[in-house]
């Protein structure tokens, strides 16, 4: 399951085979890439960190991943160059980290970066005293200032080591802050008032790209929890608002050259402030939080765009990155043949090869012409609207469609005989359960039953492969326990899994993850999860991972889980340290909303009511079905045929025979009904 794919980065290894170093017995494609490297790279690991102190030396540590385009050149410019490699390797300890691998590594060494007032990003490159501790590093470095900086490094140290190990210290201790001193962390609270939601909003549209979606700068990243936030608000506050930019930045992503017009799927995010070129690698947690965000889009609105993104992004999912034992594989490069995107760019000739008497509508739809719109190629984005083509060209929807889809199958087809970008073969926890929610969503909401047999062969691999004993494993066939954020988004996945296919197993299975991360991470004194288990390796700091990023972050997952199970189970203390969770952090949602744009998904729950759904009877499938089509964030939902050993059925069944459903509130139940539309209507009252 692991190994570089790409024939490119195969060729590239063999031309460089007269240097071997230790990576040559790494598992991790990265890492494999930098295998004959001159420079003696070595994993992370308790030997070379003991050699280090031994040999009193600094220590760099490098720290990227497969698909990282900087990464690469870094790679190209620096780390192939023997003379570079002649200072790193006389006068350091060299390191290399996948930070997929070790997410706990990179989080310490980025959150050190930015103590410097330094931007993060990868290639992440670090110094470090013997001891691990930070006083140095950056991003990515062109060679000539890469070498200055090795030498002046060097001579540093040397020289001038009490400073080096004064301001180590400094950073290490900034390092073992706790959040709750660092954000002052305090409430008791958990619901905000309307009016805070509102402020949350309003904070948050201030910085709203009114042209091209989205929020106002460049590059653009998608921030799925974002735009969740705002589907969520609406929905409490029926803010128009909120509903137009949720809505039309989801359009404006989907026709951005961001989205692959042709294969489906999103890019990691745009160079530009249009989502017009993209950074051309592709992520699994991108696409699989993108499905959920698509998925609630449509059930909102309806809009067709978003179910044809949808049907295209799975399409691509089970096509490249389906590993056949039911598990996601992480990433395709932004590279092939060593050149950024060039597996998905396009020549007008190519295009007219293609488009056949369609040139005309095609060149126009997506905004294709002989100089290209990026460096002399075409991106292909959607820059007409569809109901300006239908008029003038006199088709209707679906025969527009039908011409539009005729041209990305042939697309699809030449493309396929391109070489093809590397594919990072790593099959990650977290980042399945991601995609997991994804599937059961997009299921829920366009009851496609290839997307539910996908889901549930994803859900069985990750049953089956990386659950073992009560923990989780982060990758299958490996004995390593999982970090808070596979723990968190898998149990989340399970969750959505049950609610929509009512497979009590799978709750089941969340709740015994749960008790481990209960046991393992949780830190009572201030009342959030360490991301590491207190059986990990001892790191200089044991982090805890706060802010909502690109991937929410793992303990605001976290509250939800709390929240959604121990309602399923009635569980009050579950609960109650979920509503604390949410507490603690109110005054950052309201301040804050961009980076906490997933606690605020919580929080609006709690803040408005919350809905405890009990569907029983033989059509419950049936029902849960019909009511999973509409967006209704402020719920759990089970079900069954008849009374299950759970706390939820208790004292209800089916009345004369009927499916019935209960819509309760906080243990007090409404009238039986027996119809979705009635379920609903008593919900929105």
């Amino acid at each position: 399951m692991y190994g570089c794919t790409s024939q490119s980065d195969q060729k590239m290894i063999k031309n460089k085979k007269q240097y071997t170093n230790a990576l040559i017995s790494s598992t991790s494609p990265y890492l494999l890439q930098h295998a004959h490297n001159p420079v003696n790279w070595e994993e992370w690991n308790s030997e070379v960190l003991e050699k280090a102190k031994q040999e009193d030396k600094p220590i760099i540590v490098s720290i990227g991943y497969s698909s990282c385009h900087w990464c690469h050149v870094m790679e190209k410019e620096s780390f192939e160059d023997t003379a570079v490699a002649r200072l790193m390797n006389e006068n350091f300890i060299t390191i290399k980290v996948d930070r997929e691998e070790r997410p706990d590594v990179d989080q310490i060494y980025m959150d050190a970066i930015q103590a410097m007032g330094l931007n993060g990003g990868w290639p992440l490159n670090v110094f470090l005293t013997p001891d691990q501790k930070p006083f140095y590093g950056g991003t990515y470095f062109p060679k000539a200032g890469w070498m200055n900086l090795l030498t002046n490094v060097a001579d540093a140290f040397e020289n001038n080591r009490e400073k080096i190990d004064e301001s180590a210290e400094k950073f290490t201790q900034s390092l073992r802050l706790k959040e709750s001193e660092k954000y002052k962390l305090e409430g008791e609270d958990y619901k905000l008032s309307t009016r805070e939601m509102d402020q949350a909003f309003s904070n948050l549209a201030q910085k709203f790209d009114k042209v091209d979606g989205g929020v106002d700068k460049a590059p653009k990243f998608p921030m799925p929890s974002v735009w969740q936030f705002l589907a969520t608000h609406y929905y409490q506050s029926e803010n128009e608002t909120a509903l137009k930019h949720f809505e039309f930045t989801l359009k404006k992503i989907a026709d951005g050259g961001i989205y692959d017009h042709v294969g489906g799927g999103f890019a990691r995010y745009s160079t530009d402030g249009e989502w017009h070129v993209p950074h051309f690698e592709k992520m699994l947690y991108d696409n699989g939080q993108l499905l959920s965000l698509y998925a609630n889009g449509y059930k909102l609105t309806k809009n067709k765009k978003f179910e044809r993104v949808i049907l295209e992004t799975v399409d691509w999912l089970s096509r490249e990155m389906l590993d056949e034992s039911g598990g996601f594989y992480s990433a395709l490069d932004a590279d092939s043949e060593g050149e950024e995107g060039k597996f998905y760019v396009w020549s007008e000739k190519e295009i007219k090869g293609l488009a056949h008497e369609d040139l005309s509508l095609i060149a126009e739809y997506y905004d294709v012409s002989r100089t290209g719109n990026w460096e002399g190629k075409n991106v292909l984005r959607v820059v007409t609207e569809e109901e300006m083509l239908t008029s003038k060209y006199e088709l209707d929807e679906t025969g527009f469609y039908k011409k539009i889809d005729a041209f990305k199958r042939r697309a699809l087809e030449q493309r396929d005989m391109r070489i093809r970008p590397g594919l990072d073969s790593k099959i990650i926890a977290g980042w399945n359960g991601l995609t997991l929610s994804g599937l059961s969503e997009a299921y829920q909401a366009i009851n496609d039953e290839s997307i539910l047999s996908l889901a549930s062969k994803n859900a069985k691999f990750i049953k089956n492969r990386l659950v073992s004993n009560g923990q989780l494993n982060r990758f299958p066939d490996k004995d390593m326990e999982g970090f808070l954020e596979d723990y968190a988004a898998v149990i989340q996945g399970f969750i959505k899994y049950y609610e929509t296919t009512f497979d009590w197993e799978y709750l089941e299975l969340a709740k015994v993850l749960l008790a481990r991360v209960e046991a393992a991470f949780y830190d009572a004194e201030e009342n959030l999860y360490f991301f590491t288990s207190d059986e990990s390796e001892n790191l200089i700091a044991r982090k805890k991972e706060f802010f909502d990023n690109v991937i929410p972050s793992s303990n605001s997952i976290m509250a939800w889980n709390l929240i959604h199970l121990g309602t399923h189970f009635y569980d009050e203390e579950l609960i109650k340290k979920g509503k604390s969770m949410i507490a603690q952090v109110s005054n950052l949602i309201v301040r804050e909303p961009e980076y906490m744009s997933n606690w605020a998904l919580t929080a609006i729950e709690l803040s408005n009511s919350f809905a405890e759904v009990v569907i029983i009877g033989e059509d419950f499938k049936a029902f849960g079905k019909e009511l999973n089509t509409q967006f209704l964030p402020n719920k759990i939902l089970t079900a069954a045929a008849g009374e299950r050993s759970s706390p939820l059925f208790e004292y209800k069944s089916a009345i004369d025979g009927k499916t019935t459903i209960y819509v309760c509130y906080d243990k007090s139940c409404k009238r039986p009904v027996s119809s979705v539309p009635e379920a609903i209507q008593q919900m929105n009252d």
